[in-house]
């Protein structure tokens, strides 16, 4: 597996509340990794209509960070051993990676 780096598009196991699904996943910094052997992970969804809170952003260079479809970052937010984190996609551009940002300050009121 190639080093994690914020905003790498990687592709994970990622569980969620109807369970474990197989997503590509948003590595959300670099600092925790410098401390932990975990990867923490944010997820990526093709879903943009479930995609509407502000604390949600449609990404505009999906292309580029090496996803197939139109997609979306969302909130929830997990760790999982770097070991179980399958590949890296791509990284997403300046634009989208501060935009995201700016979404995983919201809610925890940085």
């Amino acid at each position: 597996m190639a080093t994690l780096k914020a905003g790498n598009v990687v592709v994970a196991d990622f569980p969620g509340i109807t369970g474990v699904k197989r997503r590509p996943a948003l590595v959300s910094t670099d600092e925790y990794h410098n401390y932990h052997p975990c990867a923490l992970l944010a997820a990526i969804t093709t879903n943009l209509t479930a995609a509407t809170t502000p604390m949600d952003y449609t990404l505009s260079a999906w292309t580029a960070a090496g996803l197939h479809r139109p997609s979306a970052f969302r909130v929830p937010l997990v760790t999982l051993p770097q070991a179980q984190v399958l590949a890296v996609l791509g990284h997403l551009s300046v634009a989208d990676w501060r935009a995201v940002q700016d979404r995983l300050r919201r809610p925890i009121a940085i």
